[in-house]
């Protein structure tokens, strides 16, 4: 058996395939591994906000926290509006660049905004 999946339903690493489906043999749980695929592609594909939507450039978010800028004393309050943001493949996480009013240019991570 070279393609091993786990249990969705209680992780058990003995699942076998039948035909198209997936089967459990300590739970019974029953499962199509293609769905399962094609979901965690959708899920990966694009940039979420905190809440899981979908975030665009030119979008406009909320910050949700209040969030410290490095190498300075300023602060970015929680529930201040960033519009026109741009999204950006970066390797830090910082995946939103933008301009924030009183403070000028920066990168934000997507986890710590919400849709607008």
């Amino acid at each position: 058996m070279t393609d091993t999946m786990k249990c969705p339903a209680c992780s058990s690493e003995h699942a076998y395939q039948d035909r198209g489906l997936w089967v459990c043999p300590e739970c019974g749980h029953e499962w199509s591994g293609a769905a399962e695929a094609a979901a965690d592609t959708a899920q990966d594909a694009g940039v979420r906000d905190a809440n899981g939507n979908l975030l665009a450039d030119g979008d406009s978010v909320i910050v949700i926290k209040d969030l410290k800028i490095k190498g300075s004393s300023s602060v970015v309050k929680g529930g201040t509006k960033v519009r026109n943001i741009r999204l950006q493949d970066a390797s830090d996480g910082h995946n939103i660049a933008c301009k924030i009013d009183g403070i000028g240019a920066m990168n934000l991570k997507s986890e710590f905004v919400k849709k607008a």
